[in-house]
């Protein structure tokens, strides 16, 4: 993180290394959370938890469950995610990171071969080749793996590397793969972009849908990104649901399935006996 100063007076700005005592400090606290995300990564401390992600038109059928991973300190304590994803986005760290919920959500699949799951992802792991020999290596083992297997894209990532992205999606729709476009509507979008690489589903930013029952100007902003996404044929997800107000408003809108705490939040010991299959996502190709 940097702070703008004035390079006039801070002695500070001499030395790369010392930005300012502020910048100093929180360096070392990002050492030492990255410290504690490389620790349980080697130990393997870590869970993946699941959150359901049900049909706004019955919520009692889950359409799919998204795997979000779980890093523990030494005290078996969950590492915010908050505290490290952002400064593990360009780092090999972060590619082993996307390996380690991969692995755990193929293995979620194998031994619960009935339901379906999403798993982040971030594109530059496109290019990492022990994520992709994890994916492929599942694939020639389980072939029909791929028919249940969601890859989560947020929208700022698959923006950075679309030419490496483009033809992997391309491959992994060969073995029945669906791409998710996540934080849909957060931030610049580049609809050329977005349409060559023709993700299936877009899921809404939760930002976006907090309040939304009684926001005008987030309705707005809500409506245009169902607009958006099914314009280009993407089935439309609702992230962070938490009323019923909000669900119900949503559903009037168009969105095909909601996520968030009013339907459960995300649990490392989740029931996937609970799933049912109803009518599958995707099933006519744009919900």
């Amino acid at each position: 993180m940097s702070f703008m100063k004035d390079r006039r007076t801070s002695k500070f700005d001499r030395d790369p290394a010392l930005a300012s005592p502020l910048d100093a400090a929180i360096s070392a606290q990002d050492r030492e959370t990255l410290a504690l995300v490389d620790s349980a990564l080697k130990a393997r401390r870590m869970r993946l938890a699941f959150q359901p992600v049900v049909y706004a038109a019955d919520p009692s059928v889950i359409g799919f469950f998204e795997g979000y991973i779980r890093l523990l300190n030494l005290r078996d304590q969950v590492i915010p995610a908050r505290d490290f994803m952002a400064a593990v986005e360009q780092r090999e760290l972060g590619r082993e990171i996307d390996c380690a919920a991969l692995r755990m959500g193929l293995m979620a699949l194998q031994r619960n071969p009935q339901i379906r799951v999403s798993v982040n992802m971030s594109a530059r792991s496109v290019g990492y080749q022990p994520w992709v020999t994890i994916l492929r290596k599942a694939l020639r083992e389980s072939p029909r793996l791929g028919y249940n297997l969601i890859l989560e894209i947020n929208e700022a990532s698959a923006l950075q590397v679309p030419d490496v992205l483009k033809p992997f999606m391309s491959e992994m729709r060969d073995h029945g793969i669906v791409f998710a476009l996540d934080d849909f509507g957060a931030g610049m979008t580049s609809l050329r972009l977005l349409r060559e690489l023709r993700f299936e589903i877009a899921k809404i930013d939760g930002v976006l849908v907090r309040e939304v029952d009684r926001l005008p100007d987030q309705q707005a902003l809500v409506r245009a990104a169902i607009a958006m996404a099914q314009e280009m044929g993407m089935y439309v997800v609702a992230e962070e649901v938490e009323t019923e107000a909000e669900a119900n408003w949503l559903r009037e809108a168009g969105v095909g399935c909601l996520q968030g705490y009013l339907f459960g939040a995300p649990t490392v010991t989740p029931d996937f006996r609970a799933f049912r299959h109803g009518r599958p996502v995707l099933s006519d190709g744009a919900g």
